[in-house]
Formats: C-alpha cells, structure tokens, sequence
C-alpha cells in the first residue's frame, strides 16, 4: 500500500547542495534502519547465550520489530502529510535512536524485547518520510534519478548488515549493534533540522478510518504469522486473525473508494507503471531479505559459523547490488526497463530454487556460493529500475521489509 505522502504534488523546492543534503541524510537514514534489521540476524547466536533467552524468546527479537513496523506504516505516512515531513522524520529518527540505546542496556529478554518493538514504531516513521522528503525535493524530472540513488543506498544495507552484525558481534560484544545507532541518530537529527526544509501534504482532513483499518490489517496478519510456528497454522490463533486482518484491508479498500480524503489515491492502481513496480518491490524485498534471515542462522546452527564467518560468507550476494547497477543504469536507456526488470526476476527465481535445492544440514559453503551470486544479479539488476518504475515505492518496501522480517522470525532453526 502506498500513500500521497509517497508521491509529494509539490514541484521540488530544494536545490543544488540542498538536494544533495536531502538525499544524503535520508539515504543514510534508510540504511541505518535496513541495516540495524539485517545485523541483527548475525547477533541472534550471541543474544541467546548473553541474555539466556529461548528459541520463542528469540523469535520475538525479530518478530517484535516487525510487528510495530508493519502496523505503523499508514499511520506514520499520513501524519508527515499533516504534520510536516521533516518533523515526522526528526520523530522517527529519535524514537529509533532512543529505542537503540534500550536495546543496547537490555539487562533480559523481556528489555531487549520491548526495546524492539520502539524501535519498529521509529522504523515506520523513518522510512516512508525519507522518500517523501526526497520526492518534494525534486522536480519531476529529477525525481527517478534521485530515488535511484535512495534505493541503491538502502540496497547496500543487503551486503553490510549481516557482515556489520558479525564484525561487531565478535569484535565487539552484540550491544553494539544498537550502540551504532546512537550516535548516527543524533548525527541525523541535527542534520535534518539544519539542512532540509519543511514540506507538506495537501492539507485536508487525515483519514481517521483509513488509518485505523489499515492498521488493524497489518496487526491481523502479522501477528498470524508470528504465533504461526508456535501456535500452528491451522490453528484458531493464526486462522483468525489472518482472516480478521483481510477484512480489515477489504474494508479498507472498500473505504479508500468512498472517503473523501483517503489515504492511498484509487486512481493510481490504475496505472500498470506503478502497479507493475511496486508488484516487483514486494517479492524482492519480501523473498530476499526473508532468505538473508534464514541463512544468516541456518550457517550458525548448521555448518556451525561464528558470527563474522556467517557474515562473510554472505557478503558476495550482497556485493553484486553495488556492481551490477553500474552498468545495468548505462544499458537501461539503450534497451529500456523491461529486459533488466524480467532478466533479474527470472535470476533471483533461479537462484531460490537452486539454493532450496541444495541447502542441507552437510552442504559446504561452495554449494551455496553460486546461488547467492546468481540471487545478488538478479537483485541489483531488478531492483533499483522497479524503484524508479513505481515512484512510490518507499511504504511498499518498508512494509516488505516488515513482513519478510517477520516470516524470517518464523523459519528461525527450532535448535535448542
């Protein structure tokens, strides 16, 4: 789901070095949540035996974030359209920084727990608000190659979050995962109140249904696949509050054609541009970092990797999202958008089943090399022209990255 806070009417205001500020600060903004998700993944061995927790304990590390993140979404959007952009984003930033430096001093699970589910709530608000702030930055025909570099920076996440996860984790000691945060935030703070100007939505009435449905969805169905491998899938604890969740976004929907003001434009399903580019952004997002979660523990409980070796042995799948675009951006204006989008999708679709294929409590590392080599082209080739295609793309991404965080919660190693 998208909303008009994704796509600012405003002509761009800002410019010369005052675009460049936008879109360095909220670049690096989207990366410090997308990475702080992804180094996570490389901590979970670690956290459990610090913090003594059980294997639903530590489900709930990941869960957690994912949880308040996917609910807040449509909220955290709305309110940057009413509110100020800028302001929302300062919000999300602190209350992101603020939840980091609980997590860091958790002295339990319980601590560590409810430090995440702050800083998902910091999450949602970070992530739409930067694309909203680059967008009203820029002029339309500016706009696409600004949010190139925004998803290429956030692309980068991908490589350095469980390699980040793992040098800390082992150089360090796992608190510093979130210990980064701190300074990083404050950092972004200052910078946002000095360097980027206020901007708005259409002032009209928030959508008060709108929200509140949307919201009830996302809770429905992410809590469902949440208590999904511990409750069962059949069970009446999945069962209905998944088929709760989807009346709730039937509702939605259904509401969204009739509000006078709603939340997400009808007309702009209409057009196979955007629908077709934030259709891409789902399955990547929600198949590619799903797997990253699976893998990072699958090589600590199987193959038996400390933190830094799970880290590095997942850093070349990750790395081809900062080669490849430098020649996919060159090839793109001689034979459109289309080959790379449906090339990449048909390489990272290859890449899933041949790892599915061959990932086994015995497989060595090199059995998996390949695949994740395939997967990472696949990405960097797709990724950032379906960004571009979609305009819009920053709530669907971030709603991909709840959700696939949460279903990576669920297929963690039930080892004990």
């Amino acid at each position: 789901m998208v909303t008009r806070t994704s796509v600012p009417d405003v002509t761009g205001t800002a410019e010369g070095a005052g675009r460049t500020w936008v879109v360095v600060i909220t670049s690096v903004a989207s990366l410090m949540v997308v990475l702080d998700a992804l180094a996570v993944t490389t901590a979970l061995t670690a956290i459990r035996t610090d913090l003594g927790a059980s294997v639903a304990e530590l489900e709930w590390v990941v869960n957690a974030y994912g949880l308040s993140f996917a609910v807040l979404l449509m909220t955290a959007a709305a309110a940057g359209d009413r509110w100020g952009r800028r302001r929302v984003f300062v919000v999300g930033v602190t209350v992101f920084a603020v939840a980091s430096l609980v997590c860091a001093v958790a002295p339990d699970v319980g601590t560590l727990v409810a430090g995440r589910v702050v800083q998902g709530v910091g999450a949602a608000f970070v992530m739409p608000l930067a694309l909203a702030l680059v967008g009203a930055a820029f002029p339309a025909e500016l706009r696409p190659r600004a949010l190139g570099v925004f998803a290429s920076v956030s692309g980068v996440a991908v490589p350095l979050g469980p390699l980040l996860g793992g040098v800390v984790v082992e150089g360090l000691s796992w608190p510093w995962v979130f210990w980064v945060n701190v300074p990083i935030g404050v950092v972004l703070v200052f910078f946002a109140l000095t360097r980027i100007d206020e901007s708005r939505g259409e002032d009209r009435v928030l959508d008060v249904p709108g929200v509140v449905l949307a919201g009830a969805g996302s809770f429905g169905l992410v809590w469902a696949l949440v208590r999904g491998a511990e409750a069962g899938w059949t069970g009446a604890a999945v069962v209905v509050p998944a088929v709760l969740g989807l009346v709730a976004f039937g509702a939605f929907a259904w509401w969204q054609r009739r509000a006078a003001h709603p939340l997400v434009p009808p007309h702009l399903f209409g057009s196979r541009r955007f629908t077709a580019g934030n259709v891409v952004i789902f399955f990547h997002w929600a198949s590619a970092l799903g797997t990253m979660f699976f893998l990072a523990q699958f090589l600590q409980t199987g193959p038996g990797y400390g933190p830094l070796a799970a880290g590095l042995a997942l850093a070349p799948w990750g790395l081809t999202a900062v080669v490849v675009p430098r020649w996919t951006g060159r090839l793109v204006g001689r034979f459109g958008e289309r080959p790379f989008v449906v090339a990449g999708l048909g390489a990272h679709v290859l890449a899933l089943l041949w790892l599915a294929a061959v990932t086994g409590p015995s497989t060595g590392y090199l059995a998996i090399a390949a695949p994740l080599v395939l997967s990472g082209t696949g990405i960097a080739m797709c990724l950032p022209v379906a960004f571009t295609r979609g305009f819009t793309t920053a709530l669907v991404a971030s709603a991909c990255l709840a959700f696939a965080g949460v279903l990576a919660g669920c297929a963690i190693p039930r080892k004990e």
